[in-house]
């Protein structure tokens, strides 16, 4: 299960989450960041790093940021 970056994110994009994952899954766009969910190992390396908690496995997604899982997948065309 891949992991999931939401809406806590835009406006902030810290990149701690990026410096931890130990396969460069996590990538930069516009306004946050974003798991690349076929080449995350699911490590969960990257969660406890957020420092706005904004990253959450797909299956975890918090009510209202349901959305941001179809964001995700478009960022990378899927």
């Amino acid at each position: 299960m891949a992991y999931v970056i939401t809406e806590p994110c835009i406006g902030t994009k810290d990149a701690a989450c990026v410096k931890v994952c130990p396969v460069d899954c996590i990538y930069e766009g516009d306004d946050q960041y974003y798991i690349n969910p076929e080449e995350c190992i699911d490590c969960g390396a990257c969660e406890p790093e957020c420092p706005v908690s904004a990253i959450f496995t797909a299956d975890a997604v918090p009510a209202g940021q349901e959305s941001f899982t179809g964001k995700n997948a478009a960022f990378f065309g899927l």
